[in-house]
C-alpha cells in the first residue's frame, strides 16, 4: 500500500483511531462527557476525512473500492451517527459505570458500516457486516433495567447469527462454483458456472439473498424487526433503521451492479417476490400497531420493498439513473427516519407507555416544534408533495414506468395508499386538544429538530441541486 491508498482510507483510519482513543480514555478515567466528546470529535474528523479522500478515490487492494459514491454514503452514515450520538446523550446519562462503553460500541458499529459501504469483496462485506452487527447486539441490550432491551438483543443475536451463517455458507458455495470472492470476479465467472453447475450457484445465491434479506428486514425475513425496534433504546432503534440498513443496501447495490447480477432472470424474480411481500406485509401490519416504534419498524420494511423496485429495474435501464435513484431515495429515507426517531426519543424516551401513539395526543399544543418535526417526517414517509419522500417515490415510479414494471408499481400504489392512513393517524392524534404536557426540551434537541425539518422540506421542494450532485457521483 502507498500513501495515496492510506489517504483513500482516511475515514476508516480516523474511526479506528477514535475507537482506540475511547478504549484508552476508559482505562484512565471513566467519564461520559469526555467519551461523548471524543466520539463527536471523531465523527467530525471522519466527515472531513471523507471529503479529503475524494481526491484519492481508487481501489484499495481487492477488498475495498473507494469512489465518490461510497464516500458520499460514508459521509451520510457519519452524519446519521452524529445525530444518534446527540440523541444518546440524554438517553444514557442515568446509566451507571457502563456508559462509556456505549460510545465505543457506537464508533465500532459505524466503522463496520463504512467498511460495508466500501466493500468490493465478500471478505470485506462479511467483515463490515459482523463488526457492525456485533457492536449492535450490545447497544440494543445496553440499558441496565428492563426486559425488553435484553429480549430484543437476544432475538437479534440468534437470528443475525443464523443469517451470518447462511451468508458465509452461501459465499462458500459461490466460491466453489466461480473460483472468486470479489464482486467483479463472481460476475465474470457466474454465467459459465451456472451452465456447468446450476444447482451450486442457485443454492449459494439463495443463501446469500436470505442472509442479506434478514439484515435489510425485508419480508419474509422481517420477523425480528418490530420486537427489536421496540426493545432497543430509541437512539439505537434509529441507528438500526438508518445506518445499519442503509449500509447493507449500499453494499447490496454495489454487489448487484459490479457483478452484473441483473442479467439473471431467476434472481430478478426472487427480488420481485421480496419487494411485493415487503410492500404488502410492511404496510398492512403497520395498520395494527399502537406503539410508534413498531409502526416505524413495519414502515421501514415497506420502504425497502420500494427500494428493491429500483434494483430490479437495473435489468432494463441505465446504471447511472438507477444509482441516482437509489442515492436520492436512501438520502431521503435516512433524513426522514432520523427526524421521526429524534422526536420519539425526545418525547417518549424509554418509557414504553409514552411510546404508544395515544401518548402523543395534543403534542401540537405543548411541544409545537417536535410535533411539526414529526408531522413533516410522517408526511415525507407517506410521500406527500413538497417533502423528500415525495421526490424519492417519484424517482421509483419514474424508474418503474421506464422499465415497464407495472405489477410492482401497482403494489407500490396500493401500499402507499394504505400507508397514508397510518401516517396521517399519528398527525391526527397530535392535533387533538390537550390540557398540556411537558415543556422541557434542550436547545440541542431543538436545533436538531429544525435542521431535520429543513432538510426534509428542502429535498422535497428544491431537489434539483441534490439530483445534479447525485447524478455526478
Amino acid at each position: 500500500m502507498n500513501a495515496a491508498m492510506f489517504s483513500a482510507l482516511a475515514p476508516i483510519l480516523i474511526l479506528s483511531l477514535t475507537a482506540i482513543v475511547l478504549m484508552t480514555q476508559a482505562s484512565i478515567k471513566r467519564d461520559q462527557s469526555i467519551a461523548s466528546m471524543i466520539t463527536g470529535v471523531g465523527f467530525v474528523l471522519a466527515l472531513f476525512a471523507a471529503h479529503y479522500a475524494r481526491d484519492f478515490a481508487q481501489p484499495v487492494t481487492i477488498l475495498l473500492q473507494v469512489d465518490h459514491w461510497s464516500l458520499f454514503f460514508t459521509s451520510l452514515i457519519i452524519i446519521s451517527s452524529f445525530v444518534t450520538l446527540i440523541l444518546s446523550l440524554e438517553t444514557f446519562s442515568p446509566e451507571g459505570e457502563r456508559k462509556e462503553e456505549y460510545y465505543l460500541l457506537l464508533v465500532l458499529s459505524v466503522l463496520g458500516a463504512v467498511v460495508l459501504i466500501q466493500s468490493s469483496h465478500m471478505v470485506s462485506l462479511l467483515l463490515g457486516m459482523e463488526l457492525m452487527g456485533v457492536a449492535l447486539y450490545a447497544m440494543i441490550a445496553f440499558p441496565e433495567k428492563g426486559e425488553l432491551p435484553l429480549e430484543g438483543a437476544i432475538k437479534y443475536l440468534v437470528l443475525s447469527a443464523c443469517a451470518s451463517a447462511m451468508l458465509l455458507y452461501g459465499f462458500a458455495l459461490i466460491y466453489a462454483a466461480t473460483g472468486s470472492l470479489s464482486y467483479l470476479g463472481i460476475g465474470a465467472g457466474a454465467a459459465e458456472a451456472y451452465v456447468q453447475n446450476p444447482m451450486l450457484i442457485m443454492a449459494g445465491t439463495a443463501m446469500v439473498l436470505a442472509g442479506i434479506g434478514f439484515k435489510l428486514s425485508v419480508a419474509p425475513f422481517h420477523m425480528w424487526t418490530p420486537d427489536v425496534y421496540e426493545g432497543a433504546p430509541t437512539p439505537v432503534t434509529g441507528f438500526l433503521a438508518t445506518v445499519s440498513k442503509g449500509a447493507v443496501f449500499v453494499a447490496l447495490t454495489r454487489f448487484y451492479i459490479d457483478g452484473n447480477l441483473h442479467q439473471y432472470s431467476g434472481l430478478n424474480t426472487a427480488l420481485v417476490v421480496l419487494a411485493i411481500a415487503s410492500m404488502l406485509i410492511g404496510n398492512w401490519l403497520a395498520l395494527r400497531q399502537e406503539n410508534i416504534k413498531r409502526l416505524l419498524a413495519y414502515s421501514s420494511i415497506a420502504h425497502f420493498g420500494y427500494l428493491l423496485i429500483v434494483l430490479i429495474a437495473l435489468s432494463y435501464m441505465d446504471v447511472q439513473l438507477v444509482s441516482q435513484s437509489i442515492t436520492f431515495y436512501l438520502t431521503a429515507y435516512l433524513v426522514t427516519t432520523l427526524a421521526a426517531f429524534a422526536v420519539v426519543s425526545t418525547i417518549a424516551g424509554e418509557d414504553v407507555k409514552r411510546q404508544d401513539i395515544s401518548a402523543f395526543e395534543g403534542l401540537f399544543w405543548y411541544r409545537p416544534l417536535e410535533a411539526s418535526a414529526l408531522t413533516v417526517a410522517m408526511l415525507s414517509l407517506a410521500g406527500i408533495p413538497l417533502t423528500a419522500g415525495f421526490m424519492a417515490k417519484f424517482f421509483v415510479i419514474t424508474v418503474g414506468i421506464q422499465s415497464d414494471l407495472w405489477v410492482l408499481l401497482g403494489v407500490l400504489v396500493l401500499g402507499s395508499a394504505v400507508g397514508i392512513y397510518y401516517y396521517l393517524r399519528v398527525i391526527f392524534v397530535m392535533s387533538k386538544s390537550s390540557q398540556g404536557g411537558e415543556q422541557t426540551a434542550n436547545n440541542l434537541e431543538k436545533i436538531l429538530a429544525v435542521a431535520l425539518i429543513v432538510s426534509v422540506l428542502l429535498l422535497g421542494s428544491w431537489p434539483q441541486p441534490f439530483i445534479a450532485y447525485a447524478g455526478g457521483l
